[in-house]
């Protein structure tokens, strides 16, 4: 059963191989918690009690709401599977409840960092240098994922309209509005990369100095190194430079539904974090200058 279960959450789920080891490991653990408190020896013949003892056991263990939500997210997973293809007649798993995951406002770098990032002079006249400035830049002109810059090819960038077109998750396609500053940069980075001996044939924008398509390890690599200049913050990756794109349109006036198809969010709801960043902003601000704060 073990094995139809693998087989169904990888072609029919389509979950990473990720996941469905972190599911089956997490099936295995409730498994043993079963046989060790109840003696019941197959996770199918669980009641709602059963489990909803084995989620509390999980918070007493210290388990971060995160984890234990996996771990019932992995269990009605599996008793889905069963209902559906093993005539299992009922669900111990609905009436299980999530413990809610405390929100962490989005880590961003500060407007006078970036601009000491654009303006010092920290990139060399090298291939390397100006290939990361154009990264750092690219991320912070446009809000794009990693892997969406990884993916960039010569042919989404329209040096005439302006834009850029992304593809995003689900391979959604979406085109983001640019500045003359970024394609200033981003041209000088593809003038550096035309003296190479050898370009990525399949056509990739960003390139090593061997002319091979990047990976994600370096690019991080380039984004921690320079944020770690300019910032002590703990959290330097891509993803921080993404949320300073957002909080920083937003505290500009932007509007938040045009955040959102800048950032290619399915909904609202994901964009909405960054008004959090505002409000909590407004807060120091008011708290630093108002008399009584």
């Amino acid at each position: 059963m073990r094995e139809e279960f693998i087989h169904y959450l990888t072609y029919e789920k389509r979950y990473s191989p990720h996941t469905i080891k972190n599911y089956i490991s997490d099936l295995s653990q409730l498994r043993s918690f079963l046989q060790a408190t109840f003696e019941i020896e197959e996770i199918e013949s669980a009641l709602h009690p059963h489990l909803r003892s084995w989620s509390v056991s999980l918070m007493e263990d210290d388990k971060t709401a995160r984890t234990v939500r996996r771990k019932i997210s992995a269990t009605r997973t599996y008793f889905r599977w069963l209902r559906k293809y093993h005539n299992i007649k009922s669900d111990p798993t609905l009436k299980l409840i999530l413990p809610t995951i405390p929100k962490r406002l989005p880590t961003v770098v500060e407007e006078d960092q970036m601009m000491q990032l654009s303006t010092r002079g920290l990139f060399p006249e090298t291939f390397e240098g100006m290939r990361d400035r154009a990264i750092i830049e690219m991320f912070y002109h446009t809000g794009m994922r990693s892997a969406e810059l990884l993916g960039l090819k010569d042919f989404d960038i329209d040096y005439h309209q302006k834009t850029i077109k992304v593809l995003g998750k689900r391979n959604k396609e979406r085109i983001i509005p640019v500045s003359e500053e970024l394609l200033d940069v981003i041209g000088s980075y593809a003038s550096f990369r035309e003296e190479l001996s050898q370009v990525d044939s399949d056509g990739h924008f960003f390139v090593n100095a061997r002319g091979r398509k990047l990976y994600p390890k370096l690019v991080y690599k380039v984004v921690n190194n320079y944020l770690g200049i300019v910032s002590l913050q703990r959290k330097k990756s891509p993803h921080v430079l993404r949320h300073t794109f957002a909080t920083h349109m937003l505290n500009r006036g932007a509007d938040l539904n045009a955040i959102k198809e800048l950032l290619g969010h399915a909904s609202l709801a994901a964009t909405q974090i960054y008004t959090h960043n505002t409000v909590e902003k407004l807060k120091n601000i008011h708290r630093d200058a108002h008399p009584n704060g």
